[in-house]
């Protein structure tokens, strides 16, 4: 009973319980009004051809009178038809005629008018009583004529009613077949549904349970499930990347802020044991407001990093121009370049627009700026510092680079350097908490773009081959109508190439 319940609360036993009705009422109502549409055009006939027979004999009684009717009865009478005729005398005696029996009340009826009536045909065993025999349909005309004589003539209706019959077992197999059609269809998918749902409930299940790399099966079909299964499993692989990136963050912040939090830990202690000076005391109170300063950017660098990764800094995403961001950005650093020894140039090579956070995107430009002129030093100290950010667009996407002829990153390292708290040997002489590129890294994912780390080779042409220095590259894709087709591409084309020209 319990496995009934179950398979009867299916969603397929219902479907298939719902289409087995819709057909079936719908077949029922074809049968009907093709019933009924054949009955009414196969009467007009039969009525056609009895008023045919009518007129033909009239004439032949017009000219001869009831013999010359008679005559003309007995020559139809031996042509093998469905036709029916009857003459009585006035005694209600047969003169001539197929018909073995018919009620006296139709005989009763003689105004000529369509009766449908039941018969008995001449020649069948017993017909002469009428009585316990079958009966066969027919439509007639009852006329009296001179002489109390009364004329019959009518049709046979087999034809219809065999036509009833086959319609009839035509629609018990049709209902017949439906039905075990459905049976058979509502068999296999609700093996297959419900085959599907337990493997998603087992998944779910596994995973529930802290399987975090567990995934929902995809056939491959295309089919619903598929679908389902697939944005199921996007959003698992979401979910295990933010708690491995939580769990990352927290072993991180236990290991790289321990050191500073135990050394101001050890300045405080070492002060009380010491009888320090008034400015002595002073000295250890700013150095130590300087490290909690720093430990305080840390951590709103981390919460700002979770808030853009989560997408709830507030941040909307609107048409902007990404040259200007550039341009403003740039100009605030070339000072600082300039005071630095740094070789600085901007090259717009395009005038995109994105749809994204202004404010955003300038903190992820200016984190690369910042992060080239602190580790994009030359290893051959003669060579001077280059910082090159380029501006370009190509197919439907906007590139946005700063390039460096520093020490650059080994290819090896590029992945690696984007995660939190990841710091580099050769860079752990500059001040810095390893949370910069993953910052730009979170900002170019929630603009839907990609964050590429490789060589800049040729920034600095008096550079060795080896300072080939590191290229930052942020692809972002373009916004609608800019991504459009036909007359917005060409638009964007030419203003790519006017820009270049320009």
């Amino acid at each position: 009973m319990t496995a009934l319940t179950r398979i009867f609360s299916t969603t397929a036993f219902k479907l298939a319980a719902i289409y087995l009705t819709s057909f079936t009422a719908l077949s029922v109502f074809l049968f009907i009004y093709i019933s009924l549409s054949t009955d009414d055009l196969m009467n007009k006939q039969v009525v056609q051809t009895v008023d045919a027979e009518i007129q033909g004999l009239a004439e032949q009684y017009a000219q001869r009178g009831i013999s010359g009717l008679v005559i003309g009865v007995e020559r139809r009478i031996r042509s093998p038809n469905s036709n029916l005729y009857l003459i009585l005398d006035y005694a209600g005696n047969v003169i001539a005629g197929n018909i073995a029996y018919l009620p006296e009340k139709v005989l009763s009826e003689t105004d000529g008018r369509i009766q449908f009536v039941s018969y008995t045909p001449l020649g069948r065993p017993g017909a002469e009583q009428g009585e316990g025999q079958k009966k066969d349909s027919a439509i007639v005309r009852i006329f009296e004529l001179p002489g109390n004589f009364k004329f019959l003539v009518g049709r046979d209706l087999e034809d219809q009613v065999h036509l009833k019959s086959l319609l009839g077992d035509a629609l018990t197999l049709w209902l017949v077949g439906m039905v075990v059609l459905a049976g058979i269809t509502w068999f296999f998918l609700n093996r297959r549904i419900l085959k599907r749902i337990d493997n998603l409930s087992m998944s779910s299940r596994q995973i529930m349970e802290g399987d975090l790399a567990g995934r929902l099966d995809v056939t491959g079909n295309g089919d619903e499930f598929d679908r389902l299964a697939s944005n199921l499993n996007v959003m698992l692989d979401r979910i295990e990347a933010l708690m491995q990136g939580l769990n990352e963050v927290s072993d991180n912040i236990a290991h790289d802020l321990k050191t500073p939090l135990t050394r101001m830990r050890g300045r405080v202690e070492s002060a009380l044991r010491r009888g320090l000076s008034a400015q002595e005391g002073q000295e250890c109170l700013e150095d130590t407001i300087v490290e909690i300063d720093e430990l305080i950017k840390t951590f709103n660098a981390l919460l700002r990093i979770a808030r853009v990764e989560a997408d709830s800094t507030g941040a909307k995403l609107e048409p902007i121009k990404l040259a200007e961001i550039v341009n403003d950005v740039c100009e605030l650093y070339e000072p600082v370049a300039e005071d630095g020894g740094v070789t600085f140039s901007v090259c717009v090579e395009a005038k995109p627009v994105i749809e994204g956070d202004r404010e955003l995107m300038a903190q992820a430009l200016a984190n690369l700026i910042e992060n080239a002129l602190k580790y994009g030093r030359p290893i051959d100290k003669d060579v001077r510092p280059a910082i090159k950010v380029v501006l370009s667009g190509k197919d439907d996407q906007a590139i946005l680079s700063v390039e460096d002829n520093g020490a650059g990153i080994t290819e090896a390292d590029r992945e690696r350097v984007c995660n939190r708290f990841v710091r580099l040997d050769s860079s752990r002489h500059a001040p810095g908490s390893g949370l910069g590129l993953s910052l730009i890294k979170a900002v170019v994912t929630l603009h839907h773009g990609e964050l590429e780390l490789t060589s800049a080779c040729g920034l600095d042409d008096s550079a060795e081959d080896e300072q080939t220095g590191l290229c930052a590259r942020i692809v972002l894709p373009l916004s609608k109508e800019q991504r459009g087709e036909g007359e917005g591409n060409e638009a964007w084309h030419m203003a790519q190439k006017k820009n270049v020209d320009n």
